[in-house]
């Protein structure tokens, strides 16, 4: 008996304790509350040395600062962000939204940064789906599917992205034939590649599609929620009949107002006319090749990330799925892949930041991203580099940042649904 704490022979076992005659089956309750540790003198010298550090850094970035504005200052450069109200007075070939020669250099920024944004969203899905594939073929059982899949990824991943990049643009889309000779992707005379671009349906509105567009919102909105509801009743082991049925039902909705506004929404078909196509959307060789380097490229890495969290899986999972008379693509879908996420989830948001930051390479090919329009031609033509810089490397910056806090928000979000195992 110490202190009135009666202990059996091994309380690291879990055996049962005893305080003034009562028995205490959860140990943990005999705990004392932690106490913060008083200041001790070592930590206090940490702590000075870390808030000198952070001193010396403060004073090096003024001084840095006040050194960039006296020279500036001497040699009569103009300081300040008020150049992105100036017309830019250059074009820019592959732009998404309006824009001309009259237009300023703050729209200009707006270009380069959606041509940058459309480049890397692309990449990073069309690498995704890829990786996934090519990942789940490396550990197949059939020993040529799972032999091709990791030759691509040793070549892939052995030759510079940059002569990736030189081989997409100047040995295959370049030789492309012309507009008259286009490649009619998929047989289906709605897509076409030349010498010009790739050649895409873009969707047409007529009058009356704001009211289809925010009914089939709304209806998004509602099946999202319905979705929700229906997990959760499911885990719950309720019937979910009333939210199946209205699932099923809510796709009348936006095709019952489209029809009372006379079918609004369609698609303009690119045809030829005359040297050239007409109609639909284009995107540019060099867009074309960006796409498809860093597609290919992105691929590679994802598949090993993806190869080492299904293996990483334990085998007695899937062996229990098949004793339970799973099949195989049930076991994967409900098994494996929920399990795997957790260890794909954050070193795949890694590559999704290096694919943006790989991007940057598209000056090489003269595709108008933000590395080449703002900071190539806008830096040339203001004469303003320490503002344009600063715009530049902030934007990338910007966008790290929220590729990083939406995979973490999507990992955390998995983990709170409890579809992995601990």
């Amino acid at each position: 008996m110490v202190d009135g704490i009666k202990r059996g022979p091994h309380p690291e076992l879990g055996a049962e304790r005893h305080v003034e005659g009562r028995k205490i089956d959860d140990p943990s309750r005999l705990r004392r509350p932690v106490r913060a540790r008083p200041l001790s003198a070592t930590r206090l010298r940490g702590y000075l040395w870390q808030a000198l550090a952070l001193a010396l850094v403060l004073a090096l970035l003024a001084f840095l600062a006040r050194n960039a504005a006296l020279n500036m200052a001497r040699l009569n450069i103009n300081t300040g962000f008020g150049f992105l109200a100036r017309p830019a007075g250059f074009a820019i070939a592959q732009h998404f939204i309006s824009y001309d020669e009259a237009s300023t250099y703050f729209a200009a920024f707006l270009v380069a940064l959606l041509n940058t944004v459309v480049i890397a969203a692309v990449a990073i899905a069309c690498a995704t789906i890829l990786g996934f594939v090519i990942g789940a073929a490396r550990l197949s059982s059939n020993r040529l599917v799972a032999f091709t899949a990791g030759v691509y990824v040793d070549v892939i991943r052995n030759v510079p992205l940059l002569l990736q990049l030189f081989y997409w643009y100047f040995a295959v889309l370049r030789p492309l034939p012309g507009p008259r000779q286009s490649l009619d992707l998929f047989h289906l005379h709605v897509a076409f590649l030349n010498a010009r671009g790739l050649f895409l349906p873009a969707p047409a509105f007529a009058p009356g599609s704001g009211a289809v567009l925010i009914t089939l919102l709304a209806a998004l909105a509602m099946a999202a929620a319905l979705w929700r509801s229906l997990r959760r009743r499911e885990r719950e082991g309720r019937a979910p009949r009333m939210e199946r049925g209205a699932l099923a039902l809510l796709p009348l909705i936006p095709l019952g107002v489209a029809a009372a506004e006379g079918w609004p929404l369609g698609w303009e078909v690119p045809v030829l006319a005359g040297f050239n196509f007409r109609g639909g959307i284009v995107l540019n060789p060099e867009f074309v090749a960006m796409a498809v380097a860093l597609s290919l490229y992105g691929a590679a890495y994802i598949a090993e990330i993806v190869r080492a969290g299904i293996a990483a899986v334990p085998a007695g999972q899937a062996e229990a799925a098949h004793a339970l008379g799973m099949g195989r693509f049930l076991v994967a879908r409900k098994v494996v892949v929920p399990q795997a996420l957790r260890i794909i989830l954050p070193p795949l948001a890694g590559q999704y930041i290096l694919l943006t930051k790989n991007t940057t390479l598209a000056a090489a090919i003269a595709y108008p991203d933000l590395m080449l329009i703002f900071g190539g031609t806008v830096l040339n033509q203001t004469g303003q580099p320490l503002e344009v810089m600063i715009i530049t490397i902030g934007t990338y910056l910007g966008l790290s940042f929220a590729i990083s806090a939406a995979m973490n928000a999507a990992n955390r979000r998995w983990r709170r649904m409890g579809a992995l195992a601990p």
